[in-house]
């Protein structure tokens, strides 16, 4: 029994696939390594991923490949590389999708990368999960989703009707397509919300990765909305291990959904939604701190306004998470921090 991992060399991608390695089920993965950021790091990533899969004997295969190339997504479910040759791995039983282009800033400049790869490409990845037979799908969305919402913290009881950035919008598209499918074809499928996810082999362009480069190079770091931040930093190895337990039980219809008052976290259809976050918003100048600590030297900050599309805080209820999985994400910053930047120590030499 396989899983198909759409974005398998990113962030999440990585982690979510050495674990499922680990536990002795075979990957096949699914990215097109794109520029966004450094692709050395993606295929470092990648390199582990191989080693680890040879080492301990279970199937795990990378195809490169668009989202918005229906071909190659095809190709995916039918476990087939370049030729028709079926991989190791096999046609998938399971899917997580991960694959998206990121960045709420970015989405400013670049609004027609967003519509492609997280509208047009998990609409052939919900296609693929259609004609296959797949028996869950798992696909990321994000705490983005929440926009203009001010009550926290954030429940997925909430309506997310007014999106700030056009990456949430392309996010909450993907739960309306995904429910859709659910309704329609009895796709088992859950979306999950995450919340500001950090941890080693992290991303480049987020706030952890950019304050350690810059304050180990001695430059200043750029702290927006003057500093008055608060996020719900979430740990990758929580990220992972609530979304391996919600793999494992597949989405079901709520028999206490009510349509003339419904509710937007459940459905008559196989479709759920859950908020993955620490529950332990941090402030952003306590976050920095916990940097500074780690890293046993001050920043030098810049302080500066607000950025179109954020927002100033998130903040997760996991109550609906704790009560499916039974698990709720624990790790405290300062340690998640810590771990991250003797990561990054070590895999730079630094």
């Amino acid at each position: 029994m396989s899983v198909l991992v759409t974005g398998a060399a990113g962030f999440i991608g990585f982690h979510l696939t050495r674990r499922l390695l680990e536990r002795g089920t075979p990957v096949l993965g699914l990215d097109n390594l794109n520029p966004y950021y450094d692709p050395a790091l993606k295929r470092a990533r990648v390199a582990r991923l191989e080693e680890f899969s040879a080492r301990c004997g279970v199937p795990f295969a990378l195809l490169q490949g668009d989202l918005e190339d229906r071909d190659a997504v095809a190709a995916a479910f039918r476990g087939q590389g370049p030729g028709g040759a079926t991989l190791p791995p096999g046609p998938p039983d399971r899917v997580v999708n991960l694959a998206a282009q990121a960045g709420v800033r970015y989405s400013l400049d670049n609004p027609s990368a967003y519509i492609q790869a997280n509208i047009v490409g998990f609409g052939h990845v919900l296609e693929g999960c259609r004609h296959h037979q797949v028996s869950h799908l798992v696909y990321a969305s994000s705490s983005s989703v929440y926009g203009g919402n001010t009550a926290l913290p954030f429940s997925e009881h909430q309506s997310v009707d007014h999106p700030v950035s056009l990456y949430a919008a392309s996010k909450k598209a993907d739960e309306l397509m995904a429910h859709t499918y659910s309704h329609l074809f009895g796709l088992p499928a859950t979306g999950l919300r995450f919340f500001t996810v950090y941890g080693p082999w992290g991303r480049p362009d987020m706030a952890l990765f950019l304050f350690t480069r810059a304050i180990l190079a001695g430059e200043p770091i750029d702290v927006y909305n003057q500093g008055q931040m608060v996020r719900d930093f979430t740990y990758i190895d929580d990220i992972i291990e609530s979304l391996l337990r919600v793999l494992d039980k597949p989405a079901a219809p709520d028999p206490a959904f009510d349509p003339a008052a419904p509710d937007p976290a459940t459905s008559w259809a196989p479709h759920r939604l859950f908020n993955i976050g620490n529950s332990h918003p941090t402030p952003l100048m306590a976050y920095i701190e916990a940097i500074e600590a780690a890293l046993g030297r001050p920043a030098e900050k810049r302080f500066l306004p607000m950025q179109p599309g954020d927002v100033p805080a998130t903040a997760a209820d996991t109550t609906a998470l704790e009560a499916w999985t039974g698990f709720k994400p624990n790790t405290p910053v300062r340690e998640g921090v810590a771990r991250f930047v003797a990561w990054y120590r070590e895999f730079y030499g630094v």
